[in-house]
């Protein structure tokens, strides 16, 4: 509070800061205005009141992130999830929290029934045992609101569930433009294993593993690899792990990793493979897809941009409106949504 308030012209003092948080005070508009630019923040944001809480922030972080950092990605968050809930609002759309239902399970015991979770909810879903062509659309369509943004350079994504007093409003997931297409559609799925896995009844299997190994089975079905690799492989080329990581639109060394899992590499394979031609894939991806080519292209949230451009055509907002959702000039509104073309 103390940093913040030196940051601000005119100047405040910490005591101020916190009675504005707790609502003991309202600070001016100069004040207001100070304060959304050392917040990197809209006014929209700071006298919103869709989102007044986040519970279970779940960071996929570098372990020297800031607690600045993790403060901005906060204030991001929160400022995207009152723009979706605004334009939810606006179109009178219901709220989903329920959308896994039966899934959701308190423990797991064992790796086999991780695997067994991650194949019977691809079967109900209707994803048969193929690639997943895009993890944010998927998600997006069930209830969880996927968003994107330029996090800081050691977040890369994060979880929680916003509330307004004691009710839930929603479900989010943020995943940070700066990682490549692999990183992201795991971290996705990984987040997507967080709202299954509670817990694990088994000391052996750590959580973050049980996670990992859920989003590894939700990506890359043991049956259809099978097919792919061959049942029993005693070493595996280079060139074949990353065709295989092509197809599912994973890394290469999560691609490795399950085809360990699946039975089809011993153990002794896997480990010779990351000590030799592996070694790299830790840090760096091989042959990495660029950013409009293959799973790339897909692997972009749209709903909220959906949304807005439905209550622009259906007049429920205007062009300025949508504008200030899409945090975007008026200009670029009345040209690619609207389609006018300025004279």
């Amino acid at each position: 509070m103390r940093a913040l308030a030196e940051r601000l012209t005119p100047t405040i003092t910490a005591q101020s800061v916190s009675k504005y948080e707790t609502g003991k005070m309202m600070p001016s508009s100069s004040v207001l205005l100070a304060l959304g630019k050392a917040l990197d923040v809209s006014l929209d944001f700071l006298m919103g009141s869709q989102v007044e809480a986040l519970d279970g922030l779940e960071f996929r972080k570098h372990s020297t992130t800031s607690a600045r950092d993790r403060a901005r990605v906060e204030a991001i968050l929160i400022d995207k999830l009152e723009r979706y809930l605004a334009i939810e609002a606006i179109l009178d759309m219901p709220v989903n929290l329920d959308w896994l239902g039966s899934f959701r399970c308190d423990r797991v015991a064992t790796e086999a029934e991780i695997d067994s979770r991650a194949d019977a909810l691809r079967e109900a879903w209707g994803l048969g045992v193929g690639p997943i062509p895009s993890l944010c659309e998927l998600l997006e369509e069930k209830g969880i609101k996927v968003i994107e943004d330029d996090l800081p350079e050691r977040v890369t994504g994060l979880a929680c569930r916003g509330f307004r007093g004691d009710e839930p409003v929603s479900e989010a997931v943020v995943v940070s433009r700066r990682i490549n297409v692999e990183r992201k559609r795991f971290a996705l799925a990984h987040e997507l294993a967080r709202r299954i896995i509670r817990s694990t009844g088994n000391p052996a299997i750590s959580l973050k593993s049980a996670m990992h190994r859920f989003a590894g089975a939700f990506l890359i079905p043991s049956e259809r690899l099978g097919l792919e690799a061959g049942i029993r492989r005693s070493r595996i080329t280079r060139y074949e792990i990353v065709r295989l990581k092509q197809l599912y639109g994973v890394s290469a060394a999560a691609m490795l990793i399950r085809l360990g899992q699946v039975g089809i590499l011993a153990p002794a394979s896997v480990r010779r493979a990351f000590a030799t031609f592996a070694r790299p894939w830790r840090k760096e991806e091989p042959e990495p897809t660029g950013p409009n080519e293959g799973f790339a292209a897909l692997e972009a949230p749209s709903r909220f941009e959906r949304l807005v451009s439905r209550a622009l055509g259906e007049e429920l907002i205007s062009p300025a409106r949508a504008a200030a959702l899409l945090e975007q000039s008026l200009d670029f509104v009345e040209r690619q949504v609207v389609g006018r073309v300025p004279l």
